[in-house]
């Protein structure tokens, strides 16, 4: 069964950093090969933040996916268990986006794999 879109401009979207390259190809790669995001971006940064008393800066990978309002939960929960910090950062929302943009999205993400 399809969900219809209220806001057919709306997509959602996740987000979290990790330290490793590898390690953010594989969390890319799960939440799209579950078909639970359309597409997911990875690229490098450097971070500055305070851990254990003691400002740290390190590189780390973000990785950000994008998907429908519907199956974000749905991200979140395969995604949390395959994560490698202790502590991980985990942003969401959503955005608009243009129409065609919006509908590639519900399509790619309508009928996900059981996780």
């Amino acid at each position: 069964m399809q969900i219809s879109n209220p806001h057919p401009t709306t997509i959602a979207w996740l987000c979290t950093t990790v330290d490793s390259e590898a390690a953010a190809g594989q969390l890319a790669a799960a939440g799209v090969h579950a078909r639970l995001a359309a597409c997911a971006q990875v690229e490098a940064i450097q971070s500055y933040y305070w851990w254990n008393g003691e400002l740290q800066n390190s590189a780390e990978w973000r990785i950000t996916w994008k998907t429908t309002l519907a199956q974000q939960l749905a991200l979140q929960k395969l995604l949390k268990p395959l994560h490698p910090y202790q502590l991980p950062q985990w942003l969401w929302g959503d955005s608009q986006a243009s129409p065609a943009y919006a509908a590639w999205v519900a399509a790619e993400v309508t009928a996900p794999l059981q996780v």
